[in-house]
C-alpha cells in the first residue's frame, strides 16, 4: 500500500504518523519510496515511525513532543506506550509487541518567554456582518431556543423539577419545558464548588435561550434561590427580565407538584407567542467541546468547528474554549496568537491552579484520557492537548481568559476554565452565556444539553455512517479528500440554519444531560497524598490512608442487641432466595449512556420485554465512569457498579456502555472475572460500536426477550431474610431512636442484617447506640462504602459526605433491599433501586408533608418499632408502593470519596 492511502502526517516535519485504518504485521508500505514492512498489528489511529528516532528522542505529532523512544527505531515500528499497549492487549487484539516502545513525555510546567511572546491580531471582521432567526433578549444576545426552565437550586430538588417539566410534556411553549437537574449543593456543610456553582446557576437564568425560567429550592438548601440572588446582585449581575419565580418546596410533592405548575401556567402561552426575527450573527456564542476524542479529532473535526468557529467571529460573535487539563502539554500552542501579555499570564495561572486542585486528590492530568481515548489512539494527555487545541485556529487570537461559569466578557475568542468532563464543561459554557454547542467527537459522544442545541462532529465518515442518526457533520469528510474550505462553508451554513430554529440530530433524539462541575472535597495540599504540578511524587493507591481510599474492611457484623421476634412478609422465591422483588435492571457504565438506559428500561417495563420473570425495570444513571479521576474514586465507583450487578434483587442484569469511557463494558467484564463472577450472566450493549440510539435499544430488547425464565412465585416468609438500611433526618427524640433501636434488633435477631451510615444521625443519638449495641459508646465502620458485608447482622458503612442520594446508593450496592427512614423538618427523594420508606413521630413534619409519608409514628418506643416494622413488610411484600417512588421523586448518584475529582 501507499503511505497515502493509509498514514496521516500531522506536519510534515513530524516523525510519527497515525494510521487511517488497522494494518496487520506483515502489511508493506511504500513510505518515500522505500518499501517497509510492519513488524506489528497497529490499530486505526495509533501511530507508527516514519523516519528512525534514536533511543530518548523525542517523537512528535503537531511538532510537539509527545513521547520518548524506549530503543531505537526504523520506520515502520508500531509506537505504543504501557498505557496504551495495555489498552489495546485488554481489548484481546493479536500481533502485539510484548513491550511498550516509548515513554510518555513528561509533564513539566511550561515557562513563559514574555519576550518572545507574540500580540497578534484577531481574524478580519466582514464587511456585512450576517444575520440569523432568533429570539430578542432585552438582558443581552438574542437565543437559538425558547425554553421554559425549571430549575433545581440543589440535588435535593432535582428529583421535584424532573417531574414537574415532565408533566408539561407536549405543552405548547416556544420549544417547550425542560428540566436543570443536577448532583450539586445537597450535602448539609457548604461545598467546596459554592462559588462555580452559584455563578452557573446564575447564569443559566440568563441564558439567551431561557424564555421563562422557575428556580426551585427546598427550605434548607445551603444553595438557595436567596444565595442565588445574592451572588447576581453582588457581582453586578443584570435582572432576570424574562418571566421567573423563586419557589421554595414547603408541604407534600404533589401539593409543591400543583401550586409550582400554577406558576408556570400563565408562562406558557407569553414564550408560545414569541417569534423569531433577523438578528445579528454577532449574537452567536459558540460552545466549543470536544469528548470521546480519538487520533483523528485533531486531524479532521477540532479544526473544523475551529475554522467555523472563526467564521462567526468574524461576524462579530463569540467562540469559547474550555477543558483546561486537555490544554497540558499544548501551552506552546495556546499561546503562539494572543491579546496581550495579561491574557497569557491568566491562561497559565489557570493551568497551574487546576494541577494543584488535582494535585490536591494525589492526581495528575495523566490520568485524564479515557479508556477509549487510548484505545482510539491518544495515548496521554499531551497527544490529547494538542489535538484539542486545534479548535483555536493559528489565525485566531486569544482575546481572553476566564472562570468557569463567569459571564462572558466580550466578542473574540475566549478561554474559559473548567474540567475535561465534557458535561460539567458544557454547563459551565452555558452558564457564561453560549448559545449554541459544538461537540466534536471521534467515537460518536451522543451529548446534548436541555436548552441549548449541540451540533456534533464526528471525525471519521466510517463512524458518522454508524451513527448518522446522532451526529450532524461528518468531519471525516477531510480526510477522504473533501477540502477544509469546502467543510467550513457548509458546516456555517447548518449553523446558521440550526441557530435559526432547525432542529439538531440531538434535538431530534430528545435527550439531554445536566452535569455542573462536581464539588471537591480537599481544600489544600495534604501531607500524604498530595502531589506536586510535576507529577513527582505520586503515591501507590495501596501506601494511601485506607479512609482516604476507601478500602474495604473485614465485613464482619459488630457485636449488638436483638430481640427474637419475627414480623412476617409475603416474599418472593427466585430461583433458591427469598426476595422482595426481582428487578430488570439497565446500568450505565457512564454518565453519557444514563439518559439512554433510563429511556429504555421505561420501554421495557411498559412493553415487558422480561415478561414475568422480573417484578420491574430499572435504569441508574449517573455522573461517573468519564471525566473523573482514578486511583480510590475509580475503586470505590467499581464497587458500586458490581454492587448492583450482583445485588440478590438483580434477576437479569445488562451493562450499556457509551462506548469511549474509562470504564467500558470489556473495564467491567475483567471487574467481574476478578470478583469470580461469569461475565456470560449479564448482557452488553454499546451506544456506539453497536450503531446508535435504535440500533442499540433494538439489541437490549432483544437480550432481556430472549430468556423463558419462570415467574416468581410468592412464599411466606419474615423480615429476617432482608438488608435493610436504617437511617433518620433532622432531630430524633429519646423514644424514637429508642424504636429504630428496635426494629433492627429484630431484623438482626431474626436472621437478617441492618446497615447504618457511618454520617448518619443514628449512630450520633445515645440512645439509639444504647438500644442497638448496649452502650453509648461509639462505633466504626464495619464496611467501606458499598461493600458487601461478610455475613448477617449489625452493619456501619463508611460515608465520606452527608449527601443523601449518595448515602442510599452506598446502602444498595451493600445489599440493602430497603431503607427505613425516620425524617424530620422535610423527606427525602426516593431510589430508584431501593425502595425508601418514610416515617415520621414529628408533629410538624406530619402536619406539613404527610402526604410524603407512608406511616406516622405513634405510642411509645415498642409501637413505633410496630409501626416501622409493619411498613416495611408491607412494602416487602409489595402491598405498598413508598410514596416518593409512586411520585417520581427519585434518583441515584455515586461518591467521589474523598480523593476523586473531576477531570
Amino acid at each position: 500500500m501507499k503511505f497515502e492511502e493509509i498514514g496521516v502526517l500531522p506536519e510534515p516535519e513530524d516523525n510519527a504518523a497515525i494510521c487511517s485504518r488497522r494494518l496487520d504485521a506483515g502489511t508493506q508500505i511504500e513510505l518515500d519510496g522505500t518499501l517497509i514492512t510492519l513488524p506489528h498489528t497497529i490499530l486505526e489511529g495509533h501511530r507508527f515511525a516514519v523516519r528512525r528516532i534514536s533511543q530518548g528522542d523525542a517523537i512528535t505529532s503537531w511538532n510537539t513532543p509527545f513521547a520518548r523512544a524506549s530503543r531505537d527505531l526504523v520506520p515502520g515500528d508500531y509506537i505504543c506506550t504501557p498505557t496504551s499497549l495495555k489498552a489495546v492487549t485488554d481489548r484481546g487484539v493479536e500481533g502485539l509487541p510484548t513491550e511498550p516502545s516509548a515513554t510518555n513525555e513528561p509533564l513539566d510546567p511550561y515557562e513563559l518567554d514574555e519576550s518572545a511572546l507574540h500580540l497578534g491580531q484577531q481574524v478580519t471582521s466582514v464587511e456585512q456582518p450576517g444575520t440569523f432567526l432568533g429570539y430578542p433578549r432585552s438582558q443581552g444576545p438574542a437565543g437559538t431556543r425558547n425554553h421554559v426552565v425549571v430549575m433545581a437550586t440543589s440535588s435535593r430538588s432535582s428529583g421535584f423539577v424532573t417531574e414537574l417539566a415532565r408533566r408539561f410534556d407536549g405543552a405548547a411553549a416556544g420549544d417547550g419545558v425542560v428540566p436543570v437537574a443536577h448532583t450539586e449543593g445537597g450535602e448539609d456543610e457548604v461545598p467546596n464548588n459554592l462559588h462555580f456553582l452559584l455563578a452557573t446557576l446564575a447564569g443559566f437564568t440568563l441564558n439567551p435561550n431561557v424564555g421563562a425560567v422557575l428556580i426551585v429550592d427546598t427550605s434548607d438548601d445551603v444553595v438557595s434561590g436567596q444565595a442565588i440572588q445574592d451572588f447576581m446582585r453582588e457581582h453586578d449581575y443584570p435582572e432576570i427580565k424574562v418571566p421567573h419565580t423563586f419557589f421554595t418546596r414547603e408541604a407534600g410533592f404533589e401539593h409543591d407538584l400543583t401550586t409550582a405548575g400554577t406558576l408556570i401556567e400563565p408562562w406558557l402561552p407569553i414564550v408560545a407567542a414569541q417569534r423569531r426575527v433577523e438578528v445579528p450573527l454577532a449574537d452567536l456564542k459558540i460552545a466549543l467541546q470536544c469528548g470521546g476524542s480519538d487520533a483523528f479529532s485533531g486531524i479532521s473535526a477540532n479544526p473544523l468547528a475551529g475554522l467555523v468557529g472563526a467564521e462567526v467571529i468574524k461576524h462579530g460573535g463569540t467562540a469559547v474554549l474550555a477543558e483546561t487539563d486537555e490544554l497540558i502539554g499544548a501551552e506552546p500552542y495556546v499561546l503562539k496568537n494572543v491579546r496581550d501579555l495579561a491574557t497569557a499570564r491568566r491562561f497559565l495561572t489557570t493551568i497551574r491552579s487546576f494541577k494543584e486542585r488535582v494535585g490536591w486528590h494525589g492526581h495528575t492530568a495523566e490520568g485524564n484520557p479515557s479508556g477509549g481515548n487510548v484505545y482510539r489512539g491518544l495515548y496521554n494527555i499531551v497527544l490529547k492537548s494538542i489535538g484539542a487545541a486545534r479548535k483555536l485556529p493559528r489565525e485566531v487570537r486569544l482575546d481572553h481568559v476566564i472562570d468557569y461559569g463567569e459571564p462572558l466578557p466580550g466578542n473574540g475568542y475566549i478561554f474559559m476554565d473548567s474540567p475535561g468532563n465534557d458535561l460539567e464543561s458544557v454547563a459551565g459554557q452555558i452558564g457564561s452565556g453560549c448559545n449554541l454547542i459544538f461537540f466534536t467527537t471521534g467515537n460518536g459522544s451522543i451529548t446534548n444539553f436541555p436548552f441549548v442545541p449541540t451540533l456534533k462532529f464526528v471525525t471519521t465518515s466510517e463512524r458518522y455512517e454508524r451513527l448518522h442518526a446522532e451526529m450532524d457533520v461528518d468531519a471525516g469528510a477531510y480526510l477522504t479528500g473533501t477540502p477544509m474550505a469546502q467543510l467550513t462553508a457548509e458546516t456555517f451554513d447548518l449553523t446558521v440554519r440550526v441557530a435559526s430554529g432547525e432542529p439538531s440530530a440531538g434535538e431530534r433524539a430528545g435527550h439531554s444531560q445536566v452535569s455542573i462541575w462536581r464539588n471537591w472535597k480537599q481544600s489544600g495540599p495534604r501531607d500524604g497524598i498530595s502531589i506536586s504540578t510535576d507529577g513527582r511524587q505520586s503515591r501507590a493507591l495501596a501506601d494511601l490512608p485506607a479512609d482516604d481510599r476507601d478500602a474495604p474492611l473485614s465485613g464482619e457484623p459488630l457485636a449488638g442487641q436483638t430481640v427474637p421476634s419475627r414480623t412476617p412478609a409475603r416474599l418472593l422465591q427466585v430461583d433458591d432466595r427469598l426476595l422482595p422483588e426481582a428487578v430488570g435492571l439497565i446500568l450505565p457504565t457512564s454518565l453519557c449512556s444514563g439518559q439512554i438506559a433510563l429511556r429504555l428500561a421505561g420501554q421495557a417495563e411498559l412493553e415487558k420485554w422480561a415478561g414475568d420473570a422480573v417484578t420491574r425495570m430499572v435504569a441508574l444513571p449517573h455522573t461517573e465512569g468519564c471525566g473523573s479521576s482514578g486511583g480510590a474514586s475509580e475503586e470505590t465507583f467499581a464497587r458500586i457498579m458490581l454492587g448492583y450487578l450482583l445485588h440478590s434483587n438483580t434477576r437479569m442484569a445488562l451493562l450499556l456502555e457509551h462506548g469511549c469511557e474509562k470504564t467500558h463494558n470489556d473495564y467491567f467484564r475483567s471487574r467481574l472475572v476478578e470478583a469470580g463472577k461469569d461475565p456470560a450472566r449479564f448482557g452488553w450493549a454499546s451506544i456506539q460500536a453497536d450503531g446508535g440510539l435504535d440500533a442499540v435499544g433494538t439489541k437490549v430488547k432483544d437480550w432481556f426477550s430472549s430468556f423463558d425464565l419462570q415467574p416468581p412465585v410468592e412464599y411466606d416468609g419474615d423480615l429476617g431474610a432482608l438488608t435493610i438500611g436504617l437511617e433518620a433526618r433532622g432531630p430524633l427524640t429519646p423514644d424514637t431512636a429508642e424504636a429504630l433501636g428496635l426494629i433492627g434488633c429484630e431484623l438482626v435477631g431474626s436472621g437478617g442484617s441492618v446497615v447504618l451510615s457511618s454520617r448518619g444521625a443514628l449512630l450520633a443519638d445515645d440512645n439509639f447506640r444504647r438500644t442497638a449495641f448496649g452502650s453509648a459508646a461509639e462505633v466504626g465502620p464495619t464496611i467501606a462504602h458499598g461493600q458487601r458485608p461478610a455475613a448477617p447482622g449489625w452493619h456501619v458503612m463508611r460515608m465520606p459526605g452527608t449527601d443523601w442520594m449518595e448515602t442510599a446508593t452506598g446502602f444498595g450496592a451493600s445489599g440493602v433491599q430497603q431503607i427505613l427512614a425516620h425524617v424530620a423538618g422535610g423527606t427525602l427523594s426516593a431510589q430508584r433501586f431501593v425502595p425508601v420508606v418514610e416515617f415520621s413521630k414529628d408533629p410538624e413534619t406530619v402536619a406539613r408533608y404527610g402526604d410524603d409519608l407512608d406511616a406516622v409514628a405513634t405510642g411509645d418506643a415498642a409501637d413505633q418499632a410496630r409501626i416501622g416494622l409493619e411498613t416495611i413488610a408491607l412494602v416487602a411484600s409489595r402491598q405498598l408502593v413508598p410514596k416518593a417512588v409512586a411520585s417520581g421523586n427519585v434518583g441515584f448518584q455515586i461518591t467521589r470519596g474523598l480523593l476523586g475529582t473531576s477531570m
